[in-house]
């Protein structure tokens, strides 16, 4: 499990599935602090520090990261972020709706920690998020 300080940061665009992950924090009994960015650029922003945001510092142990997203899809995403030197070895677990085996593929060329396809009923959710937990166990 996340120690209790440690922060997550969730990269998604859905109102909908942003309050599901939250639920499903929260009945994991998951209390860490949250940072939520809506797109790809937006998170760098926060994990840099740039562009009028502050820098997420420490840096947040683990990102939940959905594939598609606005202005930069999370494999774009992926790809600059293991560019850069400072954030090239944050844990990532991508959670997203594609269960396409090329996405799957590219995802993991980016040396991802895991790839959940997001499951549609809460319940299943929840299960899903304690199985991510459950990797910092």
């Amino acid at each position: 499990m996340l120690n209790r300080d440690e922060t997550i940061l969730l990269i998604e665009d859905d109102r909908v599935d942003i309050m599901t992950v939250q639920r499903a924090l929260k009945k994991n009994k998951v209390s860490n602090p949250l940072h939520i960015a809506r797109t790809g650029l937006e998170a760098l922003s926060m994990l840099r520090g740039e562009d009028g945001f502050e820098k997420i510092s420490p840096p947040p142990a683990l990102i939940l990261l959905d594939l598609n997203l606005p202005k930069m899809s999370g494999i774009e995403f992926l790809r600059e972020l293991r560019s850069d030197p400072e954030l090239k070895e944050l844990h990532i677990i991508v959670l997203t709706s594609s269960n396409e085996p090329k996405d799957r593929a590219a995802a993991f060329e980016y040396d991802v920690d895991d790839y959940i396809v997001k499951p549609h009923s809460f319940d299943e959710f929840t299960r899903a998020m304690a199985t991510i937990l459950a990797l910092w166990d």
